[in-house]
């Protein structure tokens, strides 16, 4: 009679049994297989050493290996430069452009084609020293030239693959080198910012501030309930627009109208017109303070954020709400807009940045690396990244999908304010009245500033609530708690013998998260 096992026995039993097959075979390598060998190898070829296979290969070296093709059995095909004469060197690859002086041409490589990356970025050949090698630094076109000539834009070599060219009187010890790439990058040198114009006039906390299309004028708004504009070059008030009902905390002026939206903590959101100085339009649909503001730079869209935790899309013209941005579990203190996807970007206080669909009016990405509130969101002018502040890190971020790129850390206080130039000048405004000056791309943190506040002024009311550049990019306004706009422009006089880049890779850390 046959026992009944449950199922759990029954495979615990099959399992046990094939343990017991295979045990024996267990430690025993698995033979290897010569044409996949063959093709793993070529592929790791091709992957890691890409950039330099098609570099020129010492004839001696290749003379001692057997001949030029018993050398590479993975079957990648290499060219002699003449075959009837003996020659010093050979060349592999065909490559459009003579590769340099004293390097006889083959049928091949006479033909004058559009050369492709790999092709152009080998060109570099090392030549003995010797009165033919000076010529050819004189004569000889770099890779830089043969791509300006093709009309493509110069690119550097990928990191970890430059090539160095190390000179010993043309013997063996001519060779090509990978370096290895530096962990960290050094900073590019940028002159340090100076003081050089205080304009006073309002009677409150200078929340925010914008500089018109034309550079021609600038315009704050305040928490005396007022928006002035001021002459850019003098410094001098020219107008004065009351209308809010509480504390003014987004300006921006319109490059494709004549227009200057405001919002404040009254929940209102105004576009003026610059010709009458008249509010023309109001937009009514937030339920608390309305935080910020920003225009669509192509089309006429204006997207506001508020303390009710939305973000709001308008249409210009006709005042409708076109959206309203739900999502975020606490007030939104920071809104902006590119023409690329993703069009609108929100930084609130549930510490979340959301990256949104503005057509669907839905969220494309969340992220939620930050551990305190987001107050200041700002987007690179030319490069297609991003920088978000929090009180715990400066967090520089990767378009479309919010990658991580790298923390700017070190100032320790609540971020208000984030703007950067083209230069990569990046500016970091605290309530604390500190502002401190990066390098975009290293994260250098190459200044600290921490100006004085206004004769008069308690030393609390030092804090800064918005910065900006204008649009020469070589003046930075910021808006200040002593009252007060305080101008800064590059220091003429500084160089980089007189301020160097006090940069030590061992300090500088980046943190993940």
């Amino acid at each position: 009679e046959v026992q009944k096992h449950s199922v759990h026995t029954l495979v615990f039993r099959s399992l046990k049994r094939t343990h017991d097959m295979f045990v024996a075979d267990n430690a025993k390598p698995i033979p290897l297989d010569e044409e996949s060998h063959k093709v793993k190898m070529a592929v790791k070829l091709r992957t890691e050493y890409g950039s330099v296979l098609h570099m020129p290969t010492l004839k001696e070296n290749l003379r001692e290996k057997g001949g030029p093709n018993t050398g590479d059995p993975y079957g990648h095909k290499q060219y002699s430069g003449n075959q009837g004469q003996e020659l010093e060197y050979l060349i592999t690859g065909t490559h459009p452009y003579p590769p340099g002086p004293g390097v006889a041409l083959t049928a091949d490589t006479k033909v004058q084609r559009m050369p492709s990356e790999s092709a152009a970025q080998s060109l570099a050949v090392a030549l003995p020293a010797s009165q033919a090698r000076m010529d050819a630094n004189r004569t000889a076109a770099g890779v830089g030239d043969i791509y300006r000539h093709a009309g493509i834009p110069e690119r550097s070599q990928p990191p970890g693959m430059s090539v160095a060219m190390v000179e010993a009187g043309g013997n063996k010890n001519s060779a090509l080198m990978a370096k290895k790439a530096p962990t960290m990058p050094k900073p590019q040198w940028h002159p340090p910012w100076k003081l050089y114009r205080v304009i006073s006039g309002h009677l409150g906390w200078v929340r925010c501030i914008a500089v018109e299309p034309g550079n021609q004028w600038f315009v704050t708004g305040s928490a005396d309930r007022t928006i002035k504009i001021w002459d850019l070059a003098s410094g001098k008030l020219k107008l004065s627009l009351t209308g809010h009902i509480s504390t003014v905390r987004g300006v921006i002026v319109s490059a494709r109208s004549p227009y200057l939206f405001s919002c404040g903590e009254d929940k209102q959101v105004k576009c003026w017109d610059l010709e009458y100085n008249k509010v023309i339009r109001h937009y009514h649909g937030h339920l608390s303070a309305v935080y910020g503001l920003d225009l669509h730079p192509t089309i006429d869209v204006l997207v506001t954020c508020s303390r009710d935790s939305t973000a709001r899309i308008w249409d210009v013209r006709t005042k409708a709400s076109v959206h309203t941005l739900s999502g975020h579990t606490n007030a939104v203190a920071t809104v902006k807009c590119q023409a690329a996807e993703p069009q609108i970007i929100t930084g609130s206080h549930d510490t979340t940045i959301r990256l949104w669909d503005l057509v669907a009016g839905k969220t494309r990405v969340t992220l939620t690396n930050h551990k305190k509130s987001v107050r200041a969101v700002v987007l690179h002018p030319r490069h297609y990244t991003f920088a978000s502040g929090s009180p715990d890190n400066i967090k520089q971020w990767k378009f479309p999908d919010g990658n991580f790129i790298q923390n700017l850390s070190g100032h320790n206080a609540i971020i208000n304010t984030l703007a950067v130039n083209s230069d990569g000048v990046l500016v970091s405004g605290a309530d604390n009245g500190t502002m401190h000056l990066w390098d975009w791309r290293t994260g250098y943190n190459f200044q600290r500033v921490h100006a004085a506040v206004q004769p008069g002024s308690l030393d609390s009311e030092s804090g800064i609530f918005a910065c900006v550049f204008d649009q020469s990019e070589s003046r930075l306004l910021t808006a200040e708690a002593d009252k007060t706009i305080k101008v800064y422009k590059e220091d003429d006089t500084a160089t980089e013998e007189t301020h160097p880049v006090s940069w030590k890779p061992e300090i500088i850390k980046r943190k993940r998260f």
